[in-house]
């Protein structure tokens, strides 16, 4: 089992938001009408899973590309709303 390290609060909201930046980068490259399907390692989904839903990140730091969010029912995906795509972030 992986052990979590401690990493100062505003520290991971930034890799969370470098994260998704990579994100909203990689997603046009994949895309195919109108949606992109993007993997992330485990770590780095839990990054970005932990910045949007648990660490009360106000919304002025995220992309600003990003208009909506949310979470599967099963927790397994983060969905990201921008003008142009509809984008599932999964893990690898």
């Amino acid at each position: 089992m992986q052990e979590r390290t401690n990493i100062p609060p505003n520290l991971h909201r930034q890799q969370g938001v470098n994260h998704m930046n990579k994100v909203l980068g990689y997603a046009p490259m994949v895309a195919e009408a109108g949606t992109a399907e993007v993997f992330l390692t485990a770590e780095d989904w839990h990054v970005v899973a932990d910045t949007l839903f648990h660490m009360d990140t106000p919304r002025e730091e995220l992309p600003e590309a990003i208009e909506a969010f949310s979470r599967s029912e099963d927790g397994q995906t983060i969905h990201f709303k921008t003008a142009d795509l509809a984008i599932e972030v999964k893990m690898i």
